[in-house]
């Protein structure tokens, strides 16, 4: 008889893990998937408004680890035939022989062009900062003074890390941390870096500095092996036709096809984790919309949950007082995306590479400004063209903002929050308010991790939850760690190979993203 896997959250880790257990268990390990929400891909699926799509944060499908982009390859195969806007600019690149052809197929695949720029003194910058002569002309004579001085100094004198602060002037110097990262992080986590720990810098931009921006300029020519570049540094990435939310959907329909039946459970939220007199998760309750209780037992339990609610569902186990606490402080910061539909951008291109009617070739802009509260604009076209219910005659972007449940943001009504950063976006002159056809606004809880306050006792947490040890916790909430997506997967299948093997230890599930190997190696 097979054993039963409950699996809280139908995001990236946890269909991962459902998946895993369906293709290595030998049919030993059933996956049931519970997802309070009635989407399948978390913090990545895709919204679909009115035929125009959007990618909640932005996924591009990129890692290090080969075995996840064979898996993303295998879920979803390579285009064999151009995507539409490369087909409209005779632009060439790399297919797959007998691979799906976007223009007639959905299940497909697309390579796309990684650009990402800040915006900043109402001009672009590459990102990651780059040493062309265009940087050095937009920063003026005088910055650039200033930024090479200030580099020099912190290559002199390194600062002990113990803040984000610190972390990014001993990488890049004090001037160029004041322009390009002092602002836009406390735009994101709404404290100001010198409070936040560099631990946040250690996962996201390890590796990331300027001296690591000369060496990649000088040795890109003579480098064959591409799984070394740097995350940030890469220059095409992968991606599903119809953004990550598709492939995630694709995901959650073949563990249900592999399971026999209907695994993947939608607006189902884990209310309590029942633990046994052997410190063994026996239960899982859930409670669907209506308020109904159901109970299904299991005989291991996979948490992408964030910790702030799991451990107050814990029963059958004394909690000690000071690990709780940690964990319902845990910090979060929550994110709120307004989609505008327009004729054109005010911007135009002016780079080297070719686009449709003279468009921006960026996915991401990253808005430095000071004047302003928006953090990030995602540029849809360029993610996918069939992301935009037509293509050739609008442009379809999101505006990202970051705030906390209950604050001014949050609480904005959606007309008042969608003039505001219709307002804002025309303030830095990328848009004209009167080209808005249409507009939509998408709020996500809990959607990064934050490292400050009780995070720092967060091992306590960790070494309690590991006297449960039929418990894994997965993914970047159920670990409490600014993972992206690939290393979310990863410690899903670290904890599959720990249910398949037996291995009792969890050390190798929370290590994912904190060891070199899993940063740097394939």
């Amino acid at each position: 008889m097979s054993k039963i896997a409950v699996i809280a959250g139908a995001g990236p880790a946890g269909l991962t893990a459902a998946y895993e257990l369906l293709k290595r268990s030998g049919g030993c390990v059933r996956p049931v998937v519970y997802e309070q929400s009635e989407e399948i891909g978390g913090i990545s699926r895709t919204v679909n408004h009115n035929g125009n799509r959007i990618d909640i944060g932005g996924h591009r499908f990129f890692s290090k680890n080969e075995q996840i982009m064979q898996w993303w390859r295998d879920i979803t195969p390579m285009q064999g035939h151009p995507a539409k806007d490369d087909r409209m600019l005779g632009k060439e690149r790399a297919l797959t022989p007998e691979g799906p052809d976007p223009d007639t197929e959905d299940r497909v695949m697309l390579t796309r062009d990684r650009v990402s720029r800040i915006f900043y003194l109402r001009k672009f910058f590459d990102y990651p900062i780059s040493l062309k002569w265009r940087t050095f002309a937009n920063m003026g004579l005088g910055r650039t003074i200033k930024a090479g001085f200030g580099y020099i100094a912190a290559s002199l004198h390194k600062r002990k890390e113990d803040s984000l602060e610190n972390f990014y002037i001993n990488r890049f110097g004090k001037p160029l941390y004041s322009m390009f990262f002092e602002d836009y992080t406390e735009k994101v986590w709404g404290l100001h870096p010198s409070k936040l720990g560099a631990d946040w810098g250690s996962q996201r931009v390890k590796g990331l500095s300027l001296s690591g921006i000369i060496k990649e300029v000088v040795t890109r020519p003579f480098r064959s092996d591409r799984s070394k570049v740097e995350t940030s540094l890469i220059e095409e990435f992968i991606y599903p036709k119809y953004g990550p939310g598709q492939l995630w959907e694709y995901v959650a329909g073949d563990i249900d096809r592999l399971a026999g039946g209907n695994a993947v459970v939608t607006g189902h939220r884990v209310t309590a984790v029942n633990i046994g007199p052997d410190r063994k998760v026996v239960s899982v309750e859930v409670t669907d919309a209506s308020g109904n209780v159901s109970t299904t037992p299991c005989d291991c339990f996979i948490s992408s949950m964030p910790l702030a609610e799991l451990l107050p569902a814990l029963r059958g186990i004394d909690v000690p007082e000071d690990v709780m606490h940690t964990a319902v402080t845990l910090p979060y910061r929550d994110f709120i995306t307004v989609g505008l539909l327009l004729d054109k951008l005010q911007i135009v291109n002016e780079t080297k590479l070719r686009t449709y009617a003279g468009r921006v070739p960026d996915t991401w802009i990253y808005i430095q400004e000071r004047d302003v509260r928006i953090g990030r604009l995602q540029v849809f076209n360029n993610w996918s063209p069939y992301m935009v219910k037509d293509y050739e005659n609008t442009v379809w972007i999101g505006l990202e903002y970051f705030c906390s449940e209950g604050d001014e943001l949050w609480e904005m009504t959606d007309d008042d929050f969608i003039a505001m950063a219709t307002r804002e976006l025309e303030h830095i002159g990328i848009i004209k308010a009167e080209g808005v056809k249409d507009a939509v606004r998408i709020k996500v809880k809990k959607a990064y991790p934050a490292y400050y306050g009780s995070y720092y006792r967060l091992d306590k947490v960790r070494r309690f939850l590991d006297t449960i040890p039929n418990l894994y916790c997965i993914g970047r909430n159920g670990q409490h760690r600014y993972n992206n997506m690939d290393h979310s997967m990863l410690t899903a299948m670290e904890a599959v190979g720990n249910i398949v093997s037996g291995t009792d230890s969890k050390e190798n599930i929370w290590k994912v993203n904190t060891e070199d190997n899993y940063h740097e190696s394939k």
